[in-house]
């Protein structure tokens, strides 16, 4: 028998509301397209959109490990950089979208359960201040700006791809 997921109200609804919004809009942005087309850079950028909707999945799923306090979790290949941005050989958009699905239901049960304050020290990097932490709701605030600010860069590219629009 699953327990089911509670009814969330306050901060944790409007958290989950907002994140769902955006990551509405990125879907909407893909939807009705081949592999080729999601793969397809229309700008001078490393951008594709099968290459977004995989790079926002794998950036929220490594925030809520760190959020769990998982250490790891903020490291990464820089030999694979441009690759999270990219459709590789054998992806499909469908199987970005439904990876990204999973880290969706993934995440919104973790809000469900997380203390939203509390904190974990952000490793070494260049892009942290040292000896900075993160707190479960200001990494679900950055995720919820990553998740909305590639929504615009990948209308942009979808116009440029066929003149299909996300709004207006």
């Amino acid at each position: 028998m699953t327990t089911p997921t509670p009814t969330l109200t306050g901060e944790r609804a409007d958290l989950l509301e907002t994140l769902a919004v955006h990551r509405a809009f990125l879907r909407h942005t893909v939807a009705g397209l081949t592999d080729e087309q999601a793969a397809t850079r229309t700008t001078v950028s490393e951008l594709c959109l099968g290459g977004l909707i995989k790079h926002v999945a794998g950036v929220e799923a490594s925030w809520m490990r760190f959020a769990t306090g998982d250490p790891d979790a903020m490291t990464m290949d820089e030999g694979d950089w441009t690759g999270q941005f990219r459709m590789l050989d054998g992806e499909t958009l469908e199987s970005l979208l439904a990876a990204y699905e999973e880290v969706a239901r993934t995440t919104d049960a973790l809000v469900a359960t997380l203390d939203l304050d509390d904190s974990y020290p952000l490793p070494p990097a260049p892009w942290f201040e040292p000896g900075a932490r993160r707190s479960v709701r200001r990494v679900l605030l950055h995720v919820i700006a990553e998740t909305s600010q590639h929504a615009g860069h990948a209308d942009i590219i979808r116009e440029s791809l066929d003149g299909a629009k996300t709004m207006g």
